[in-house]
């Protein structure tokens, strides 16, 4: 459907007539300067005929502006699009423990933080209806993409995600913090949060069972994974097998504190020793029964202001080089006569 969104821009159509005829016109000037060859560089036909043209071209720039003016848009077919099935905050940690390589992804040692940004940008990608968001922290928590439709922009920003830019430390309790207050604007039976650590808190100004029970009260239900091997094998001097030992590199992670979180407000931990079991909990959580709401349309706009505008600035230029060339033609047809007056004479 066409439409012009300002009509009333179409009321200054008859301006240029009102300005003719309420201001004064310009009085002639007694003094002028005279160019001898003026005549043969510029030259425009006086006559009626062109003057009528100029008069009907002028009207016509006059229009197309006021039409540019007023907006046109197109407003395409009716669209619907499903209802968010639910909306889904993920808070990943970022802190500088997430780059332990104890992860395996194709049989090579990976960091942390790689088997996440793997997994769990998988899982972003099949939530196809729900509204996603995406909270990093470490020392701070961060809102890094707000609930959005945009899968694929939540992708990118958990793929460019680096440690250490939300600082070293872990943050869980103002992690879920943040994660409560941009939840409680939604209804309540669409707050969910999945949150994703690897250590204990160790930053913040909010405890993590303290955030917990706002996050109950506020009706939002909270997931948490513990990720981490519970056994990898540091290497001696300089990087050989003498020296080296077993180790826990999971030896900081509070399975406790995340499992009461979980507790606290109806949801589940789970926990991750590698790549394998990560996907699988996605998996198990991307089975979650969406909770139904009712479909959103919306009709595609389209601005075609710029047809208009660009046609008037087309005419107006084609206006203005028409005297240049008249000029140019009647220069040289002068210059042609000149010379063979000249041929003759000689």
């Amino acid at each position: 459907m066409f439409e012009f969104a300002w009509l009333w821009v179409f009321f200054l159509t008859p301006l240029p007539l009102l300005l003719r005829w309420l201001l004064p016109r310009a009085k002639p000037l007694n003094s002028a300067l005279k160019v001898p060859f003026y005549a043969a560089l510029s030259h425009r036909d006086s006559g009626g005929q062109s003057n009528l043209f100029n008069l009907l071209l002028l009207s016509l720039l006059w229009l197309l502006l006021i039409c540019a003016a007023a907006r046109p848009r197109w407003y395409g077919e009716p669209i619907t699009q499903a209802g968010s099935a639910r909306d889904l905050l993920v808070a990943v940690d970022i802190s500088g423990s997430m780059e332990t390589p104890d992860m395996l992804i194709g049989g090579r040692p990976a960091m942390r933080i790689d088997a996440v940004k793997q997994v769990v940008g998988d899982f972003v990608e099949r939530r196809k209806g729900d509204r996603l968001g995406l909270v990093l922290f470490g020392t701070r928590a961060y809102l890094q993409a707000p609930l959005t439709y945009d899968r694929e922009t939540v992708g990118t920003l958990l793929r460019e995600a680096q440690i250490g830019f939300a600082g070293q430390g872990t943050a869980i309790g103002d992690a879920i913090g943040l994660s409560v207050k941009r939840l409680t604007q939604r209804p309540a039976e669409q707050r969910v949060l999945i949150l994703l650590t690897d250590g204990a808190n160790t930053a913040g100004e909010v405890s993590p069972l303290k955030a917990a029970q706002l996050a109950q009260q506020a009706g939002i239900t909270v997931y948490t994974i513990g990720v981490g091997a519970d056994e990898m094998v540091q290497p001696g001097l300089l990087g050989s097998r003498f020296g080296s030992r077993r180790i826990n590199p999971s030896r900081d992670l509070d399975s406790k504190t995340l499992q009461a979180i979980a507790e606290e407000t109806g949801g589940r931990y789970f926990r991750a020793h590698n790549p394998r079991e990560l996907a699988e909990i996605y998996a198990e959580l991307d089975a979650l029964e969406p909770v139904e709401q009712e479909a959103e349309s919306y009709r595609p706009l389209k601005s075609l202001f710029f047809w208009p505008l660009g046609t008037a600035l087309l005419l107006s230029g084609i206006w203005a080089l028409t005297p240049l060339a008249a000029s140019l033609s009647h220069a040289g047809g002068r210059l042609n006569r000149t010379a063979v007056r000249g041929g003759r004479a000689q």
